[in-house]
């Protein structure tokens, strides 16, 4: 058991390590403002909705609201979207997608979020409006048109298809595996 740790413990180093280079390289200030994390994931010239998503999830990682993500800041987000637990992700899935901040998820803040996810994974499987609709119709248990928490975490993981399609919202792993070798993508 304790030479599993140790590998762990090890991958875990080299990870860490290979993401400070990389920070450091695109951000040599040691921050990273919304615009940098754009350049960093070939996010530019994306339209207003894609834009709003890009800003909405840069200020759920600028931990401190200071306007810019710093090193640890990066680590944390990482680590969540990487090796989070699943309540985890969930819990900063709904604040991501409760835009206003009042602590429930409405169809219209699902709605921009999913349209702005097809703006950037161009994914077309389902429209936009098909997606809300899945999702409301299927987790929302009051039908009063807005997702507590609770209802939310419930849902997703009662559901193993509304799981899947909250998962899409933030599948960054084509993004990162471009990063991760040096490539970027150019939009």
């Amino acid at each position: 058991m304790g030479a599993d740790n140790s590998t762990t413990e090890d991958m875990m180093a080299v990870d860490i390590h290979y993401w400070y280079n990389k920070f450091m390289r695109e951000s040599p200030s040691g921050l990273i403002t919304l615009y940098e994390l754009k350049a960093i994931l070939g996010l530019q010239g994306m339209n207003e909705e894609a834009n709003g998503y890009i800003e909405q999830v840069f200020a759920t990682f600028d931990m401190n609201k200071d306007g810019y993500i710093d090193f640890m800041e990066y680590v944390a987000a990482l680590s969540l979207i990487l090796k989070g637990k699943i309540d985890q992700k969930l819990k900063w899935y709904f604040k991501l997608y409760d835009a206003d901040g009042n602590g429930k998820i409405d169809r219209e803040e699902l709605l921009s979020i999913f349209k702005a996810v097809q703006a950037i994974n161009r994914h077309t499987d389902m429209s936009p409006e098909e997606i809300t609709a899945l999702v409301f119709d299927t987790i929302d248990k009051n039908g009063n048109g807005e997702l507590t928490l609770e209802e939310f975490i419930s849902g997703a993981q009662q559901h193993q298809m509304i799981m899947d399609i909250i998962k899409k919202t933030l599948d960054l792993s084509n993004v990162l595996k471009v990063i991760k070798s040096g490539r970027r993508n150019s939009v």
